[in-house]
């Protein structure tokens, strides 16, 4: 007796037939395929009026997971946008092609392709391999690593870089010999002059292979500056199941977001882009004020909730957001943050109101673990310069100290902590008293390490987010 044949899948798989959706040629190579560039810019170039024109070729970082996945269904992923009235749903189709990280081969095809006209970045603060001074560390091990590999390939040997950096500036290599022509390179990454930042970077990296490589670059690619700000927690199982329950098709990455949007770009696009501003972007001469409105406002108080929150038992932003110990510490620093912003069309108060609103948002569950990573890179960005300028201009700077003070504590309880140096962390943290505060603080800023007044306001910081038992009680809980 034969075995009876499986059961048809009701719910059909996403898949472009499905939606009706056509591939655009690629004209955007973007390195760094994740949620936070699939419900950003991949959303504003899909909402662009010239879409058709163009199509993103998206690349992993560590791993090919999300290609893979992406890739078995044609690219397209729903966006689900989460607000306290309810969940909104958009398939997204401007990822034409989405490839593992590591096909240099790939790679190298497109960024050299005359068609392709922009690369873009969303690599991760850290992933620039910025020193304690902000400048370009050849010394990294991860970099380092990448300039012998950069250098075998130059001289025509096997040279295989792993970071994205190196990736990127092996493929430029590969766009002068074919003679492609000019290209922007755009970094999307939550870094202060983050269009300065990404040329020191390639730079550093393209010095290996020889003047005549760091020379074209000098002429034929110019380096674009962001500001990006869209509130993207993880997409969990959850999310996956009320897509399909709402959609009425299987989506294995569907990506959640806040309603809330905002990009603004200031530099040259040599080669063209799509009309972003027609999509909501902003396009400016300096960009400066913006940036640091944002790195400051949101990205300063998300590190403040993500180490204080923790360390009172809370998971996400809006349960660190609602304990009024937290809150006061977001209301203080954002005091600091807003006596050195200036520029004209800011509306600090309107923006701060709004980010309550927006943390708020108990729908949103962003996590405060994800945002906690990384935190040497993030805080030189976003409390050594407010701190720095309180102090210059002859205030204490405890708003801004405290966020450090945070991230020592926070330091001394994480189990699994996430930092490029994680092994610095750990030597620092064995250490007692101010010895310890100085040697944590010089990771983030040898200046401030070297300044012992600062040291001593930090040190007597430490210790301002006690446990509430009440939180670990809920959080355990839930």
């Amino acid at each position: 007796m034969s075995a009876a044949p499986p059961a048809l899948d009701p719910v059909p798989a996403l898949n472009r037939s499905l939606k009706h959706l056509q591939k655009a040629p690629v004209r955007i190579v973007h390195l760094g395929l994740g949620a936070f560039h699939r419900s950003h810019q991949a959303w504003y170039t899909q909402h662009s009026p010239d879409a058709a024109e163009w199509g993103i070729a998206a690349f992993t970082g560590r791993r090919p997971d999300a290609a893979e996945a992406l890739s078995g269904q044609d690219c397209l992923y729903t966006l689900v946008e989460r607000s306290a009235g309810g969940d909104s749903f958009e398939v997204i189709g401007s990822i034409v092609e989405a490839v593992d990280g590591a096909d240099i081969s790939r790679l190298s095809q497109l960024v050299a392709a005359r068609e392709t006209a922009i690369v873009t970045l969303t690599i991760t603060e850290a992933a620039y391999g910025l020193a304690a001074d902000g400048t370009f560390d050849a010394g990294a091990t991860a970099v380092s690593d990448d300039l012998r590999a950069l250098s075998a390939a130059a001289s025509g040997g096997a040279g295989t870089p792993t970071t994205p950096l190196g990736r990127l500036v092996l493929a430029l290599a590969g766009r002068m010999d074919s003679g492609a022509g000019p290209v922007a390179v755009v970094s999307c990454d939550n870094l202060s002059a983050n269009g300065d930042v990404a040329r020191r970077a390639v730079l550093g990296m393209a010095s290996v292979w020889g003047p005549g490589l760091v020379e074209w670059i000098g002429r034929n690619v110019s380096f674009v500056s962001t500001s990006v700000d869209r509130i993207t927690p993880r997409t969990t199982e959850a999310d996956i199941a009320e897509v399909a329950e709402q959609c009425g098709y299987r989506d294995s990455s569907p990506v959640v977001a806040e309603p809330f949007r905002n990009w603004v770009l200031s530099g040259d696009f040599p080669a063209g882009r799509p009309r972003w501003e027609d999509a909501g972007a902003v396009v400016v001469d300096d960009i400066e004020p913006y940036e640091n409105r944002k790195l400051w406002l949101l990205n300063g108080s998300h590190s403040i909730l993500a180490y204080a929150g923790q360390l009172r038992g809370h998971a996400t932003v809006a349960e660190a957001l609602a304990d009024p110990l937290c809150r006061k510490a977001v209301e203080d620093f954002w005091d600091e943050a807003a006596s050195n912003l200036q520029g004209e069309g800011l509306d600090i108060p309107r923006y701060r109101q709004a980010l309550l609103e927006r943390f708020g948002n108990a729908r949103i569950a962003h996590r405060l673990a994800q945002i906690a990573a990384d935190g040497t890179t993030k805080l030189r960005m976003r409390s050594v310069p407010v701190l720095t300028s309180e102090r210059a201009n002859g205030r204490s700077g405890s708003g801004s100290a405290l966020m450090l003070a945070a991230w020592i504590d926070y330091v001394g309880t994480a189990p699994d902590l996430q930092d490029p140096l994680a092994a610095q962390i750990r030597a620092a943290d064995a250490l007692d008293g101010s010895d310890r505060v100085q040697a944590l603080l010089r990771l983030v800023s040898a200046g401030l390490a070297d300044d012992p007044n600062i040291v001593s306001l930090v040190q007597g910081l430490c210790g301002s987010f006690a446990a509430n038992p009440a939180a670990t009680a809920t959080t355990t809980l839930i």
